[in-house]
């Protein structure tokens, strides 16, 4: 039993973190490498991981876990109902689109529209943020029940750049300042050179069900590209929240 549990400790950090090096999951994971090394095969036979392109092997997950949680959540609906209003955001917007949806301290990348231009923001479609440190994640969490945010801040919230915010009664601040404005931007929180602008897809009350964002190298992410991104995202959660069957006010401003 123990051997199972490790091993899915190892893919939960891996989805989190890639791409990832078997020394840094012992690290993180506080495993000996050779438990990690044998996990990480196992997770590779089964199809649920690979190796990263790259002179040194660090490991990235497969859409095998992607395709068994859609199944699983119902997101395969989800992905149906959002991807014409994706491609109407990435018309807009010209950057590329993510939709997200939480799960646990998380939001998880289930579908991306990519932007033409030739430097953009690069993700595996499972992909996992944190809920602190991203846009989608900030408008989720802007749009949840207060239950929800005090539990993720029993914690220590993670750094990852310099501009990660660690600080809770920063965070509740920048929670407020969300649920007023309509929407969330991630200035390079998670990644130092990823900027995005998020909203949240409302399906009741203090109930996100996703995100979609407009993801945005930092050396775009202007001041006045924030506002007029923050604009499209908010409508774009909007008419999705208002497609799967929520249209009351509070939709109309989710974002976060």
């Amino acid at each position: 039993m123990r051997n199972v549990l490790n091993t899915l400790r190892v893919l939960e950090e891996v989805a989190s973190r890639q791409p990832i090096g078997v020394g840094e999951l012992a690290r993180l994971l506080e495993m000996p490498k050779s438990s990690v090394q044998r996990a990480l095969v196992t997770l590779s036979a089964a199809g649920w991981i690979r190796p990263n392109s790259g002179e040194i092997t660090r490991w990235v997950m497969t859409t095998k876990a992607l395709a068994v949680g859609g199944h699983a959540s119902g997101d395969l609906g989800l992905r149906d109902a959002a991807v014409p209003i994706m491609e109407d955001l990435r018309r807009r917007t010209e950057e590329t689109i993510h939709l997200t949806v939480p799960e646990d301290d998380k939001v998880v990348l289930i579908e991306r529209l990519e932007t033409p231009k030739p430097v953009r923001i690069s993700m595996a479609l499972g992909h996992a943020l944190p809920l602190h440190a991203s846009a989608n994640g900030k408008a989720v969490l802007a749009n949840s029940g207060s239950e929800i945010v005090s539990l993720l801040l029993v914690n220590e919230l993670p750094r990852y750049t310099d501009t990660t915010i660690t600080d809770p009664d920063q965070l509740l601040a920048e929670l407020a300042a969300i649920r007023e404005r309509g929407f969330a931007v991630n200035h390079g929180e998670w990644r130092s050179d990823v900027g995005s602008v998020a909203a949240a897809v409302m399906g009741g009350p203090e109930k996100p069900i996703a995100s979609l964002s407009a993801n945005i190298p930092m050396s775009r992410l202007t001041e006045e590209a924030e506002a007029a991104y923050g604009i499209a995202v908010s409508e774009a959660a909007s008419s999705l929240s208002a497609r799967l069957g929520y249209a009351s006010g509070p939709a109309a401003r989710t974002g976060c």
